[in-house]
């Protein structure tokens, strides 16, 4: 993994405390659904750095020689 890409876990990671700490707070409807939302899209993030969708097409043999392993 590289410093760029742990970086980027590093800053998912704090705005998943922050939207999970928001949500123990007193919000209208709206809110919570916004924050419920971008708390699903920050843990989407992390799932795809930490493991990522192989291009389509490419067998395991060529992912392997195109350094995806």
């Amino acid at each position: 993994m590289t410093d760029e890409e742990i970086a980027r876990l590093r800053a998912h990671d704090s705005n998943i405390s922050r939207y999970r700490r928001l949500l123990k707070t007193n919000l209208s409807d709206l809110e919570r659904r916004y924050l419920e939302q971008r708390l699903s899209e920050e843990r989407s993030a992390v799932e795809n750095l930490t493991h990522p969708v192989p291009p389509r097409g490419l067998s395991t043999a060529d992912q392997f020689e195109a350094g995806a392993f």
